[in-house]
């Protein structure tokens, strides 16, 4: 049996576009060969990582020539946290790139035909747009090799992000330019206390240590919630750092925290408990409030969110009459949002706690003509609830990045509504999605919004309409 080949370089290789997860293309006798930390224009030496029979992954070995895209990225951090995988790249030039990445996805994987693309929605901010972050807290923090070759005795507990593909490891992050002050603040004396006191950090292969995650969220409406995460439960430690942090923030209004002892750390399933102030936060968009709690989903880049949920209304061209299902509705923003302008709206989300606050929501507004109901989609969204609630004239759905479970698809096409406004986070599962739809509905317009400057993710808003 022949060997496999180790180790191959391909050298001179021209990187020619961008592609998924962050990732840049090159092409070698026909194969392509997704590599990292390059932009198109860069001309490299390819380390092959991975071969496959339809392509080859790698990472550059020496750079020969840089793209005139690049740009001097802001963060000390670039390169070894994935946060922000385009930060060496000009903004327009990310635009550019998220507007083909969109048309392509359509195109290949949805094979349906399409009009022309709007112009991507470019966000306003492209530092410190983020509404929410979450750090981890760990006892493994990733070592640079010049540190690990030093006699230095370098402290291995860390706050911050997962170095990619390492599980286990976590840049210790001083600065994150994504979210506005005091979020840094925090984070970083919430570690200098823990280093302090001699708290234990998580340790996730051993699964022990006392701190675990800290969630930030802000508001433009000037609410701040902070959320941490322990996992050994040491009261008299817990509120010695709580009431730390409650001392030396006086502007948070929501501090709560959490005993998540399971082997992951979703919350969903979790008691929260409030140390002090209130249990949630509240968000302004347009004449609206919206509550927000610990659980809730909320796009992560307000101003952004309200552009996009305008470009769905306006996709939707309500004539006041219409009966409105909201699919994936979380707190009920765009069921909410648009309900001044039908007849009536029925949300339905899998959180029990975000339909809870959804219906918060239309209370505090004054809304009466919405309703939402709690479970998963797949299961929930079937004849007898249909036949329950009525029949839609227009379904919004807006589902989490794996998309629509095949039978919320079928039970769509079997409704079947003038109209279907699907927004996605990922347009390679929207256009999965739309491809099994083609038969009944034609794509009419199609609107790339982009909610995160600096990454490779991008929004879309897709107007699906029933063909006569």
């Amino acid at each position: 049996m022949a060997r496999k080949k180790k180790n191959i370089v391909i050298e001179n290789l021209t990187i020619e576009a961008v592609a998924a997860e962050g990732k840049s293309l090159a092409r070698q006798d026909g194969q392509v060969i997704f590599i990292e930390k390059t932009v198109p224009g860069d001309v490299v030496d390819v380390q092959i990582r991975k071969k496959r029979k339809a392509y080859s992954e790698g990472y550059p070995l020496k750079f020969h020539k840089y793209s005139d895209l690049r740009i001097d990225p802001i963060c000390e951090h670039f390169g070894v946290c994935g946060g922000c995988k385009w930060q060496n790249l000009a903004y327009d030039s990310q635009l550019a790139f998220k507007q083909q990445q969109v048309e392509d996805h359509l195109t290949r994987i949805g094979k349906v035909e399409l009009p022309e693309l709007s112009p991507i929605i470019g966000s306003a901010k492209t530092e410190r747009y983020r509404n929410k972050l979450e750090f981890t807290f760990s006892n493994k923090k990733w070592l640079t090799k010049e540190q690990i070759d030093s006699e230095e005795v370098i402290e291995r507990n860390a706050l911050g992000f997962h170095v990619p593909r390492l599980f286990d490891k976590i840049v210790d992050i001083e600065t994150c330019h994504l979210m506005a002050d005091p979020a840094n603040a925090i984070k970083n004396e919430i570690r200098s206390f823990a280093l302090a006191n001699d708290y234990s950090f998580f340790d996730i292969r051993e699964q022990h240590g006392l701190l675990r995650i800290l969630m930030i969220r802000y508001t433009d409406a000037g609410e701040l919630m902070v959320l941490v995460q322990f996992f050994e439960e040491e009261q008299e430690r817990i509120d010695l750092l709580m009431n730390h942090i409650k001392d030396k923030f006086p502007e948070i209004t929501s501090l709560l925290y959490v005993i998540n002892q399971k082997k992951n750390d979703t919350i969903y399933d979790q008691d929260i408990i409030t140390f002090s102030g209130k249990d949630h936060i509240i968000e302004k968009m347009g004449d609206l409030q919206f509550k927000i709690g610990p659980k809730s989903f909320y796009q992560t880049n307000s101003q952004q969110a309200k552009i996009l949920y305008d470009k769905t209304i306006a996709f939707a061209d309500f004539k006041g009459d219409e009966l409105v299902y909201d699919l994936y509705t979380g707190t009920g923003t765009i069921a909410n949002y648009c309900a001044g302008q039908v007849k009536k709206v029925v949300g339905i989300e899998y959180v029990e706690e975000a339909i809870q606050d959804a219906f918060v929501n239309a209370e505090v507004n004054g809304i009466t003509n919405t309703d939402f109901f709690a479970g998963d989609m797949k299961d929930l969204l079937n004849d007898a609830f249909i036949s329950e609630h009525g029949q839609p004239d227009v379904i919004i759905t807006d589902p989490p990045r794996a998309g629509m479970h095949e039978n919320v698809v079928n039970m769509i096409l079997k409704v079947a509504p003038k109209k279907v406004v699907y927004v996605s986070c990922n347009p390679a599962t929207q256009a999965r999605d739309i491809s099994l739809m083609d038969e009944q509905y034609s794509v009419t317009k199609v609107q790339p919004v982009d909610m995160f400057p600096h990454t490779h993710h991008v929004e879309c808003v897709i107007l699906l309409e029933l063909r006569g």
